[in-house]
């Protein structure tokens, strides 16, 4: 019965999404400990600007924010052809497993660790490796709420911004209603992650969630257009991988409407 229900092409690229979408949102979890410098990046100095009274500005992200982007773009596909319910049932099982890989993160940092271990890292410059360790995955508990939130809430945006725009649009115009929708949902995201883990966790000023934050989405929003032609990729392989008439299928199927 598994192997006949595997070999359904559909089915089978719907397992694959999945499993590639939860692992990039906890690979992104992960990393987003890390702070990096865009400038930097591509060999410029970081600039210095100001923006809502916040001054000392420059481009420095998360590393979550370069895995991010391309959940949107598996949401995007997701909503054109298995519809909204296939998106949030993944979300749901994404917030889920990132829960439970942190719960776990957190019983590691709570096991208490072999004495010989703490200075293993003291030839590669890390005098405690134990510190090390917890430093990295102990995220603070307004981080992980912040970031899972913003997630789950901007998830339902995107559906929801991306199905209202197909019903004007047709099957025309991916790229207006894929962007449009990411654009939109990742604005909500990036000022609610800000919001929930440092104006409430760390009491940050609103000036300063309010310019971090349009700098986090002025990276997203040149992300999102530059990843555009991305989308009719990946569309074009799942059309040759399924078949045309069974691609067509589904993203009426994904409309809630039925094939002729």
């Amino acid at each position: 019965m598994v192997h006949t229900i595997l070999k359904d092409k559909p089915t089978r690229l719907f397992v694959i999404i999945t499993a590639f979408f939860v692992a990039n949102a906890l690979i992104a979890e992960c990393i987003g400990t890390k702070i990096f410098s865009l400038e930097k990046l591509f060999g410029a100095t970081p600039l210095n600007f100001s923006l809502f009274g916040e001054s000392g500005l420059a481009l420095s992200l998360t590393c979550g924010v370069l895995l991010w982007p391309l959940e949107f773009v598996m949401t995007d596909i997701v909503n054109e052809y298995y519809g909204p319910k296939a998106v949030r049932r993944i979300s749901y099982i994404a917030v889920a497993l990132i829960l439970y890989a942190f719960v776990m993160f957190y019983m590691a940092m709570g096991v208490p660790a072999a004495d010989f271990w703490y200075g293993t890292g003291v030839q590669d410059g890390v005098p405690d490796m134990s510190k090390a360790f917890n430093s990295i995955f102990g995220q603070g508990m307004w981080i992980i709420a912040g970031s899972l939130i913003a997630f789950l809430v901007s998830q339902i945006i995107d559906v929801t911004v991306f199905h209202k725009i197909k019903r004007y649009t047709g099957e025309k115009k991916v790229w207006l209603r894929a962007t449009g929708s990411t654009l939109i949902s990742q604005l909500v995201d990036s000022f609610i992650v800000l919001f929930i883990a440092f104006k409430i966790g760390k009491d940050w000023s609103f000036q300063k969630v309010l310019a971090i934050g349009m700098v986090n989405y002025a990276y997203k929003f040149t992300v999102a257009i530059l990843l555009t032609p991305l989308i009719y990729f990946i569309e074009h392989r799942i059309d040759k991988y399924v078949g045309k008439e069974t691609a067509a299928s589904m993203k009426l199927t994904a409309m809630g409407k039925q094939a002729d």
